[in-house]
């Protein structure tokens, strides 16, 4: 009796165990999860690259005051005033940054058209009775365009750059030197195919070794009692140092490694 009890217990069991595996066998594999999305990393901005671009502002030329004694027919004092006037300025640069950590160096050139050639104001102090001066009327013969080549060492501050610049300043018939700096701000824009647009203020003080330099007849003068008028002739005036300053705006296209 007991042998027929176990019999029957161990055949429940066998049929209860494959009926679990059917069952088990019936039911949907658990899928594995997705992935965790790659997010890739934000491109880290650097100075390095080629750059083109315009530039426009105001320009201040400062020459110096002469005066000049004269003798002969009409002796006295010429004065040739000061000429500070200031003009637009405007015109293109291209150059090429590198940066190393957080500095930058570099290389720029520029062509700029100044509109600040004035004429220059002379007067006449006779030395001897009073009369009446005309002066003619001549320019300075300034040139109207300059040219620059500097080097440029500067800080970034991520999309900022503060930066020195200096080097080697001409004009048509004129050499000098051009010092100065300013600050640049990359844009989160990209035109025309650039990598980023850069936006720029600059301060630049420009001293040409020499001036274009006048003589001959400047004006007339004719004495107080009466007679004709006599030419007032200035000798060669010699070289004399012409500075300039210049404020502008920079817009720069940049090419290159982002």
């Amino acid at each position: 009796m007991r042998k027929c009890v176990l019999s029957l217990l161990t055949g429940v069991a066998s049929i209860t165990l494959a009926a679990a595996a059917a069952s088990a066998a019936d039911l949907p594999a658990r899928e594995a999860p997705p992935p965790a999305p790659i997010i890739a990393a934000a491109p880290i901005f650097t100075w390095t690259g080629f750059y083109a671009g315009v530039n426009a502002g105001w320009g201040w030329r400062s020459d110096d005051r002469q005066t000049v004694i004269l003798g002969g027919a009409a002796p006295g004092t010429l004065i040739f005033d000061n000429n500070n006037d200031g003009g637009f300025t405007g015109g293109a640069q291209i150059g090429y940054n590198y940066q190393i950590g957080s500095f930058v160096i570099g290389l720029e050139t520029d062509i700029q058209w100044a509109d600040t050639d004035q004429n220059v104001d002379v007067a006449f102090v006779p030395a001897g009775a009073p009369g009446t001066f005309v002066p003619g009327t001549f320019d300075n013969n300034l040139s109207d365009w300059f040219g620059t080549v500097r080097a440029r060492v500067g800080v970034a501050f991520d999309r900022v750059l503060i930066y020195a610049t200096g080097g080697l300043a001409y004009a048509d018939d004129n050499t000098g030197w051009v010092a100065g700096g300013g600050v640049e701000w990359a844009l989160p824009v990209n035109w025309f195919g650039s990598s980023a647009v850069t936006f720029g203020i600059e301060g630049l003080w420009l001293g040409f070794d020499d001036d274009d330099d006048f003589g001959g007849t400047v004006g007339t003068f004719t004495p107080g009692g009466g007679g004709a008028a006599i030419p007032v002739i200035a000798p060669d005036m010699g070289n004399d140092d012409n500075d300039f300053f210049v404020a502008r705006a920079k817009l720069n296209f940049k090419f290159g490694t982002y």
